[in-house]
């Protein structure tokens, strides 16, 4: 088994520029013979975020990235990115994506 490890170059709160480098990246890794790819932690929007987890819209737009991300990866990933959690708190996630979706998302402990 081939894992890419992805490195980007994110900027914070450029979730539409981060989730294209990913992408780009991702497609890369295919093209490499990779069957698997990991991001750092927050790729989606960039680290450290800050007070932009403190806006309710901010975070849906990472979770609306990372599902964009997630239905245009050519191969399974592990996406890091903000995520909304029980009870409707923000949290870290890693979120594990294939066959177009994201399939189990573990939150940062």
């Amino acid at each position: 088994m081939r894992i890419a490890l992805i490195q980007t170059d994110p900027i914070v709160g450029d979730l539409e520029g981060n989730a294209a480098a990913i992408l780009a990246a991702l497609r890369e890794a295919h093209a490499a013979g990779a069957s698997l790819a990991v991001t750092p932690e927050l790729a989606i929007c960039g680290y450290p975020p800050r007070d932009l987890l403190s806006r309710a819209d901010f975070v849906q737009r990472c979770v609306h990235a990372a599902r964009e991300v997630a239905g245009a990866s050519p191969i399974p990933a592990i996406i890091g990115s903000p995520w909304v959690a029980e009870g409707g708190r923000t949290a870290n996630a890693a979120l594990a994506a294939w066959g177009g979706e994201i399939r189990a998302v573990h939150l940062k402990v």
